[in-house]
């Protein structure tokens, strides 16, 4: 049985889940910390005067970053191995996290966010094309919304969080930068645990070191080492691959496919988590008030994606994500134009429950869709699109707030939608329940 064969008919074991444990710890504390710029904007704007020029740059910084090192840490992915990349985008987003909490004034705090975003830009993309090498083709895209399900509890923690915690002056401290300690001390912590990850096997085989990726199969699946036989695919000593890899012939239609995805899924997936606060602050609620609702749509988050375990192996994944990004395009409208708590309660929590059906179905697809030699810059240079296109977010999406309204604004987000219902539908390919060496077998 060669490396793959054995990784993709492997029955699970206690290792398997508790890297996707261990994972989605990761993924809470990136994802605590994708929504903490937004749920705290109306509180910054009042702790620092920033004027409305100045915010779209902080709620900007911590996106530019994240694109940066999504480009920089897929490629060392692909270069170190995934292990050592998880180490540093946590260590780099730990210290600076923790240095964004004794921010004097506004400028030190959009740096320490932007090279904090550097820090951990990478973790989701990353964790997409690692559980993906190692996770048994029949159950991979459910182990992987398990991490994501884990992952999710971290927004509506900040939701929570920021509502329990912004009221408060603690120890001299602000109550916004016990937040910003607590996701720092959070990524240290998970640093620790991810140093006892096991090296994805596919990613050492491609880069011909085929006796570690033979012991690494063997620790992960708890088999004897002289059961599991080199592949020719894995250890075919190719040469090291660049950028340009992805626009070869045999990739460019998914390269494209999936960046053209992914700047667009930014506008409408971050386009409400993080301008929902500053949207209820336009209708007329107070601070602590649209801090309550954001908590209470945010809720939605690890539920949908709890709800997405019991589809994500029986719906092919493509009419899955074209489903759920139609069911956005509608709540968010809905949303925009709703005026009485209830309603408002009601439509976040539905957009943010199809929202992580939607998100858990492309983060298992673009894990799936390229070689083992380039996936980690695949997906992350794709992501870091999305985070650029996050970073550009408010400088669009806030002048349509303030001039047009809630509606125009969620307009807009519907019309991104539109365009990944069409990109996904018509490009993308076939993958359910499928080995990593088919899917790419076809391209």
């Amino acid at each position: 049985m060669t490396i793959a064969e054995a990784l993709d008919a492997a029955r699970l074991t206690r290792r398997h889940w508790r890297i996707t444990a261990v994972i989605g710890l990761g993924l809470f504390f990136d994802l605590f910390d994708v929504f903490l710029a937004g749920v705290l904007g109306t509180v910054l704007t009042r702790s620092f005067g920033f004027s409305q020029a100045t915010l779209p740059v902080v709620l900007g910084s911590s996106f530019l970053g994240m694109f940066f090192g999504a480009v920089l840490m897929g490629e060392l992915a692909d270069r170190i191995g995934r292990r050592p990349a998880f180490l540093l985008n946590l260590g780099v987003y730990s210290l600076f996290t923790l240095a964004g909490a004794f921010s004097p004034n506004a400028m030190v705090l959009i740096v320490t966010r932007f090279i904090a975003g550097i820090g951990i830009g990478a973790q989701l993309p990353l964790s997409d094309a690692y559980l993906s090498e190692l996770l048994p083709a029949r159950v991979r895209g459910s182990l992987i919304s398990m991490a994501y399900t884990i992952g999710f509890c971290g927004i509506p923690a900040i939701g929570l969080g920021a509502r329990l915690l912004v009221p408060v002056h603690a120890f001299g401290l602000e109550g916004w930068r016990w937040l910003f300690l607590i996701g720092g001390l959070g990524g240290g912590l998970t640093w620790t645990l991810q140093r006892a990850v096991v090296e994805s096997p596919r990613w050492l085989g491609s880069m011909g070191r085929g006796e570690e990726a033979r012991a690494a199969t063997a620790l992960l699946l708890d088999m004897p080492q002289n059961a599991i036989a080199l592949a020719p695919e894995l250890t075919s000593g190719l040469e090291r691959p660049s950028y340009l890899a992805l626009f070869a012939a045999e990739n460019r239609r998914r390269t494209l496919m999936l960046y053209v995805f992914q700047i667009f899924q930014a506008v409408g997936y971050y386009g409400f988590g993080t301008m929902v606060p500053l949207v209820l602050a336009h209708k007329g609620f107070s601070v602590l008030s649209s801090l309550t609702y954001t908590t209470i749509a945010f809720a939605g988050y690890p539920l949908g994606s709890a709800l997405s375990l019991l589809v994500v192996e029986r719906i092919d994944r493509r009419l899955l994500i074209v489903l759920s990004a139609l069911a956005m395009g509608v709540c968010g409208l809905a949303l925009g134009l709703a005026l009485s708590p209830v309603l408002i309660g009601l439509f976040g929590i539905l957009y943010t429950l199809v929202s992580n059906i939607f998100s858990n179905a492309f983060h298992v697809l673009q894990g799936e869709i390229f070689p083992t030699a380039i996936r980690g810059r695949a997906a992350g240079s794709a992501y870091g699109l999305s985070r650029l296109s996050s970073a550009a977010m408010p400088f669009v999406l806030l002048p349509v707030l303030y001039h047009w309204g809630a509606g125009a604004m969620f307009a807009v987000v519907a019309a991104a939608m539109v365009i990944v219902m069409a990109d996904v539908g018509l490009f993308a390919p076939h993958t359910t329940g499928r080995r990593l060496e088919q899917i790419v077998a076809e391209r």
